[in-house]
């Protein structure tokens, strides 16, 4: 079926308005790192506190031939990727069980409550004591920011289910499983792929404050021997680092999104 003369007008004028977007956002970020750059060389800006683009760029061209940073990099991907996958596993396992015991969801309710609002930091030097100062200790301290999270979170999509159709399914003899399985996970599929993009976010965060206590590689190790040796240049280009991965994982998780929500219309 061919496209209307207001359809092709529409589609056009949201085609130049996600360019013009597109286009100030890089503007924004030309005019920052100029003026940064300025202000850094006319010492306006102590460069020794703040470095600068040209520094940054100089720190992370040097680790990248001492060839240390692929290292930093792989070794902060693999604790993402490994705590990411474990805690929405288990987030959606959990909230599974509670969506089934009801009991049990009003028990542990408060104790959710409780664990999601806690600073996860301070439970850092028990962490190393419990896991040992190791990758482990980085993966629990993911857990305890991701999974608590994701429980919640996909336990409340579980709960938007429409009673009419439960008790449709209910009146027709479905068991808990059958109305579990095609109904309430399919009727839920946005909030769980939805709650991807806040997992990963989560899981960085987790990853990261892991870095700073116990590990001996990552970006997160990375700003913080910048910061002992007081070198702003590495702790600078160690942020940008982190942001740079940061939205390459969140533009990721963002595509399989979309590509997930297509396949379910």
């Amino acid at each position: 079926m061919s496209m209307s003369t207001n359809q092709k007008k529409f589609l056009q004028k949201e085609r130049r308005n996600k360019i013009f977007v597109i286009l100030m956002q890089i503007l924004i970020v030309v005019i920052f790192l100029i003026s940064w750059e300025v202000l850094a060389n006319k010492k306006i800006l102590n460069p020794f506190i703040f470095s600068s683009p040209s520094r940054i760029i100089l720190t992370i061209k040097n680790l990248f031939l001492e060839g240390s940073l692929i290292t930093h990099i792989l070794t902060t991907l693999y604790e993402i990727v490994l705590a990411f996958f474990i805690g929405i596993a288990s987030g959606f396992l959990i909230a599974i069980l509670l969506y089934e015991v009801k009991t049990l969801a009003k028990i542990l309710d408060p104790f959710l409550t409780m664990l999601n609002s806690l600073p996860k930091v301070a439970l850092g030097p028990i962490i190393i004591i419990w896991a040992g100062a190791n990758t482990k200790a980085i993966i629990v301290m993911a857990l305890l920011i991701n999974l608590i999270v994701s429980i919640v979170n996909i336990y409340n999509g579980f709960l938007g289910t429409d009673e009419i159709k439960i008790k449709l399914l209910q009146s027709f003899g479905a068991t808990k499983g059958q109305i579990l399985r095609y109904l309430v996970i399919p009727g839920s599929k946005r909030t769980i792929i939805s709650s991807l993009k806040l997992n990963i976010s989560m899981t960085l965060i987790g990853v990261i404050m892991g870095e700073f206590l116990v590990s001996k590689k990552g970006i997160g190790y990375l700003i913080i021997y910048g910061t002992q040796v007081f070198n702003l240049n590495v702790v600078m280009a160690g942020i940008v680092i982190l942001i740079i991965l940061s939205f390459i994982i969140y533009e990721g998780v963002s595509l399989l999104e979309k590509k997930l929500l297509q396949e379910k219309n």
